[in-house]
Formats: C-alpha cells, sequence, structure tokens
C-alpha cells in the first residue's frame, strides 16, 4: 500500500492523523490540524549507530564544579534561574507582545559577553539596525554582543560552531525553519524540530542559550507541548504594558526553584530590577480605605508584602458576580463561604470583587486571612489599622492554620514600618526578638474578627 504523501498535524500538541478533523483527539482543539508533506527520514549521528562520545561515566567522577553558573549582573533575573545559567543550559522566555522579553533577552547577553568570548544574538524578527537602536536606547551599543539576522537552523548553527560565543540567544523560535521540512515556519514540526537542535548543539559545546517563544491568546507558548519539555527553564514574562512593573515567573527549572519571581520595572533604559518589591506594591497604598489589608507572603525564598484591595456591594443580579484578580477564585468562594457559616455575615447577594495590587498572584493559603479580612472590612466599612500586616491559613472550620516562614514574614512588615502581625495562634511560638513589632496570634476567624473590628 502506498504510503500517504501528508499528515494532519495538531498546531497546538503535534497529534497526527492521516485525515482532516475538525477537532484533535489529543487536546481538544478545534481547527487546529493543518496539513504537512511528509519527508523522508534522515539519518542522523547516534540514532542509527553508535557517536564516539556515547560513553557511560561513573556518577562518582561527575565534576559539577568544573560548570559553575554564569551570574548576569541583572540580579532578580540570576535569583529566577536560581543563580545565574548553567553551561549548556536551555531557557525559554515567553511573555505577551511588547512586554520586554527581547530587551531582557539583549540586557542579559550583553551582560554575559567578553572581548575574548562575545555573545551571539539570532534574531528572525527584527534587522541589525533595529537591534542597534534599541541598545543604544539602553546604553548597550559599545558591549560584545554580535548580532545575526538569520532564520534557516542550519546556517545558524553553522556560524555559531565557528564562533562558540559565551551565550546564544534565539529570538524567536516561532520564525526559525529547518530546510529538511516543507512546512512553513512557526508550524508544529518546524518549532519541535528547530528547538531540538538548538537543544542538543547547547548540550553538546555547553553554551548557555536562550530562546524567546511567542505566547497564545491563551497564555501558552505557541507551538507543540513538548517544547516545554525539551528545554531546562520555562520562564513567563507577566504583567500589563500600561503599567511599569513587570514579573519574571518561573514555571519549570531544573537547576533551582520554581517558586521564585523577578520583578522589574519598565524604564527608558530598559528593564531595572526592583530589589525591594514590597516597597513599591505598597507604594500607593490608600491609607483609612475600607476593604484595603496588607497580606505577608512567600515568593519562594523571598517574603513579599501585598495590598489586597476588596470591594463588596449590592448585587441586583440574581447571581452576583464573583471577580477576582490575583487569586484563586475557587478559594475565595470557598473563604465567602466560611464567612457566611461561621461568623453570619451574608454575602450571598452581594457582588465581590478581589484584586491584589501591582499584579502579583498570591498562590499560597498564607494569604486565607488577609482576603478574609479585606472581604469583612468593605462589607462593615469598617478599615483596618494601616500599619497592620495579615497572614494566615483558613480552614473549612473557620480555624486559623500555621503557615512556613512566620519569622521572615514579620521581619520584612517591620522593615517596611508596619506595627503589627496578625497570624495564626501556632506561629507565635516561632518569633523570637522583634520587640517593635506587636505579633497577634488567633486560633480562629472570630478570634480575628474580635482583634480586627473589636465586636
Amino acid at each position: 500500500m502506498a504510503q500517504p504523501k501528508s499528515m494532519y498535524v495538531c498546531q497546538g500538541c503535534g497529534y497526527r492523523s492521516p485525515r482532516w478533523l475538525g477537532r484533535c483527539t489529543d487536546c481538544g482543539a478545534w481547527n487546529s490540524l493543518v496539513e504537512e508533506p511528509i519527508t523522508s527520514s534522515r539519518t542522523r549521528k547516534g540514532q542509527h549507530g553508535f557517536a564516539d562520545d556515547c560513553t557511560p561515566v561513573p556518577l562518582a567522577d561527575v565534576d559539577v564544579g568544573a560548570t559553575p553558573r554564569q551570574r548576569t549582573a541583572i540580579e532578580e533575573f540570576d535569583r529566577v534561574l536560581g543563580g545565574g545559567l548553567v553551561p549548556g543550559s536551555v531557557v525559554l522566555i515567553g511573555g505577551d507582545p511588547g512586554i520586554g522579553k527581547s530587551t531582557l533577552v539583549l540586557q542579559a547577553v550583553a551582560a554575559l559577553g567578553s572581548s575574548e568570548r562575545p555573545a551571539l544574538y539570532v534574531s528572525g524578527e527584527e534587522s541589525p539596525e533595529q537591534i542597534k537602536m534599541r541598545a543604544a536606547r539602553l546604553g548597550l551599543a559599545d558591549r560584545p554582543v554580535w548580532l545575526l539576522a538569520a532564520t534557516e537552523v542550519e546556517a545558524i548553527l553553522h556560524r555559531v560552531k565557528a564562533m562558540r560565543p559565551a551565550v546564544l540567544a534565539v529570538d524567536s523560535i516561532q520564525t526559525m525553519w529547518a530546510a529538511e521540512l516543507e512546512s512553513a515556519a512557526g508550524n508544529v514540526s518546524q518549532v519541535r524540530e528547530c528547538a531540538a537542535r538548538f537543544v542538543r548543539w547547547a548540550k553538546a559545546t555547553y553554551v548557555p542559550t536562550l530562546i524567546v517563544g511567542h505566547v497564545t491568546k491563551e497564555g501558552a507558548f505557541a507551538g507543540p507541548r513538548v517544547l516545554e519539555h525539551m528545554v531546562d527553564t520555562v520562564l513567563y514574562f507577566e504583567g500589563d504594558r500600561s503599567h511599569a512593573f513587570r514579573i519574571l515567573r518561573s514555571v519549570k527549572n531544573r537547576f533551582g526553584s520554581t517558586n521564585e519571581i523577578g520583578v522589574f520595572e519598565m524604564t527608558e533604559r530598559g528593564l531595572q530590577p526592583v530589589c525591594n518589591p514590597s516597597a513599591h506594591f505598597l507604594a500607593e497604598r490608600p491609607r483609612g480605605a475600607a476593604g484595603s489589608v496588607v497580606a505577608a507572603c512567600m515568593e519562594g525564598t523571598r517574603p513579599v508584602l501585598i495590598e489586597v484591595q476588596a470591594l463588596v456591594s449590592p448585587s441586583v443580579l440574581a447571581n452576583p458576580r464573583r471577580t477576582t484578580l490575583g487569586f484563586d477564585p475557587n478559594r475565595t468562594s470557598m473563604l465567602i463561604a466560611v464567612l457566611e457559616k461561621k461568623l453570619g455575615i451574608q454575602l450571598f447577594g452581594q457582588d465581590v470583587f478581589l484584586n491584589a495590587a501591582g499584579g502579583v498572584r498570591m498562590s499560597e493559603p498564607a494569604a486565607d486571612l488577609a482576603v478574609a479580612a479585606a472581604l469583612g472590612s468593605s462589607f462593615l466599612e469598617r478599615p483596618l489599622d494601616p500599619e497592620l500586616a495579615v497572614f494566615g491559613e483558613v480552614g473549612l472550620a473557620g480555624e486559623v492554620r500555621g503557615i512556613q516562614h512566620a519569622l521572615l514574614r514579620v521581619q520584612e512588615a517591620a522593615r517596611l514600618g508596619l506595627r503589627r502581625c496578625l497570624m495564626p495562634r501556632t506561629n507565635l511560638r516561632q518569633i523570637e526578638g522583634l520587640p517593635e513589632v506587636e505579633r497577634v496570634g488567633v486560633a480562629s476567624l472570630n478570634e480575628a474578627w474580635d482583634v480586627l473590628f473589636g465586636r
């Protein structure tokens, strides 16, 4: 039987079908299957034979100290990476258009290049003149960075092998294409093949590689899901282009924690690290406003103070709205149910709006008590103490559970000038010293309400 000359490939997950389907049977996406011609398989080194360097090595003989991390001098970027770039690692950076991905990558490679081994910036979207204009605006025009405007992956690797740069940046992977594949650049097969070649080259040469990726309107990386599995680190650049703050978040890191975030401020001189994000998040906090409270959260190993804003107002709808920004909607619904059941606060006929100021996402349960306090303050129209920080997990029985890193949260509150901390009672014994901070421990929501509103 003759082999088919083409296959239909899902542009979302890479599923292959011999005929067109309206809906992908693997990922469920509609109208995502595109016809792509089938090319003959080609023999790769080590695939059908034996590579010369394919030799097992004892685990005890592997010298990790021989490949130290390379720091970019961008403190927030190094923090998210886990201390710097690991030689031979591949980092995938994504974000909305215009968020600052290319700016961050250009600043990073400019810091790593040297006169002996310059950095190489490969762009498939911009010309060298456009990149030079950005570099001049950032004050990097004289840094040891070489530019290459190309999209054919074999030609790029040929140049890179001869140059052996200190670091390689590819902007972006969706513009790259391999000559062996007849599909257009950006298709699933092209993205997968080009990324695989860059990964193999990075592992063979120990040159760290930064790859910029496009994202879809849903916020996921465009192309196959396997793209995130092939690389070592996946970073998402978040933020609103109308605001100056940007947040770099790690969702995968083989060489560090995935709980770290980096905070940047977009200025005329590029992205500037924000070493004290708590002060920036609380800079414009309104004092004496009902529904506003300071939550002491942890982002990786860093304590961060975030303003939680709540607005509770009577609803004219049959189903009142529950809108949250920066907090889990399901957890918000749970806290509303606990407030109604344990404290008798009638929120079933109220619209509830919850916001974490600054665009931060509060993902840990320690923010529960602060969210509950903000909801109660807005509902009762009673402002809270502006020098109060709140943290603690709330259970379904109305109990306030202990959390981790209580001392770091209290220390951060004291450093920002806050004078009171409302926390779980089980965490009080972990806090010693800090006489300038009054620590109030509670075991239930009823006790917290007595402290906050004096009922």
